[in-house]
């Protein structure tokens, strides 16, 4: 199960979803192994700070976020990937690395990689390095209110 926040936040809004439970793994090419998700559907969140405010970027397992394209987007003079300590105390109820791409949970803008946007499921951490949530695209972007744009690389 999904840490709390997760799970009653997508019960509240009464979304259809799935979780999956996977041994331990911390990056999000061995979850989608061990939860048999194909790494273009499982979504990873990076966070990063965009001129000193944190925002999530969600992304294909598979792929890495281009700096410099996102910061162009944003407009903003800087984007750079945040340490962990800086932002551990936004994510109370998470292990560190598991951050579920739901920034309406944390204050924090969420931007989606279009790339995501092809799959007709996305699936993703649910605060643990062991648990999956998985659930319809369009019902993540009605959520989560991402801004859509293409800034995911290959590695």
């Amino acid at each position: 199960m999904p840490v709390r926040p997760v799970s009653e936040f997508l019960d509240q809004h009464e979304v259809r979803y799935h979780c999956y439970n996977h041994p331990p793994a911390p990056t999000a090419q061995e979850i989608a192994h061990y939860a048999h998700i194909s790494g273009h559907e499982l979504a990873k969140t990076v966070i990063l700070k965009a001129d000193n405010r944190f925002i999530m970027a969600v992304l294909p397992a598979h792929k890495y976020v281009d700096l410099e394209t996102l910061r162009s987007t944003l407009k903003v003079s800087k984007v750079e990937m945040a340490e962990e300590a800086e932002f551990r105390g936004l994510f109370p109820w998470c292990e560190p690395g598991g951050e579920p791409p739901l920034g309406i949970l944390y204050g924090l803008e969420v931007y989606m990689d279009a790339g995501l946007m092809d799959n007709e499921t996305i699936a993703f951490n649910g605060g643990t390095h062991t648990e999956v949530v998985k659930m319809d695209t369009s019902e993540f972007r009605y959520l989560a209110h991402p801004k859509v744009s293409r800034f995911a690389v290959r590695g």
